[in-house]
């Protein structure tokens, strides 16, 4: 190895490194998106996953916070940690 790979090599591994939460983080929100989705559709009285010719205002709003909530996981998947 030469002078110049070892110099770069150990200046990255001496570098803070920064850590993304990522795919995992990112995977435990969609869940818990998901679980909120689902109990939202119950307390409406319909199924998750059941497409209905036309969504009433209730399902409309379970959509529209799923929405929500999917847009702040990428933020957390993107998010860097300590």
């Amino acid at each position: 190895m030469n002078f110049k790979s070892l110099a770069l090599l150990l200046t990255a591994a001496a570098a803070p490194q920064v850590v993304v939460a990522g795919p995992l983080a990112y995977g435990i929100c969609q869940t818990g998106c998901n679980a909120l989705v689902v109990a939202c559709y119950a307390g409406a009285g319909f199924t998750f996953g059941v497409a209905l010719p036309l969504a009433p205002p209730a399902i409309i709003a379970c959509n529209v916070g799923l929405g929500t909530c999917m847009a702040a996981c990428a933020a957390v998947a993107l998010a860097p940690t300590l």
